[in-house]
């Protein structure tokens, strides 16, 4: 993806830049607890749920780990239209 203004909604009016996304993961495993409650102690966390369920875990080129209420796949549907708008 070569365009950086390619936005993507994360739900609830938040947005993210698609080109600076990483990864879109499930927040269930240990591991991802241990990188959210990370990213938390660093200040390195956005949390984009506005209160409710995380339920997708976005982690971002600049380390910043934003967590959204969209399932995963949704957010990858997302992203997808994002790519396939670009050419």
């Amino acid at each position: 993806m070569t365009d950086n203004s390619a936005l993507v909604s994360v739900g609830f009016g938040n947005i993210v830049s698609g080109a600076r996304i990483i990864a879109v993961i499930t927040p269930d495993s240990a591991p991802v607890k241990r990188l959210i409650q990370d990213a938390r102690e660093r200040r390195l966390l956005i949390d984009a749920s506005c209160g409710r369920k995380t339920r997708a875990v976005l982690v971002m080129d600049s380390g910043h780990v934003v967590l959204s209420a969209l399932q995963s796949e949704t957010i990858a549907r997302r992203l997808n239209a994002e790519w396939s708008a670009e050419g």
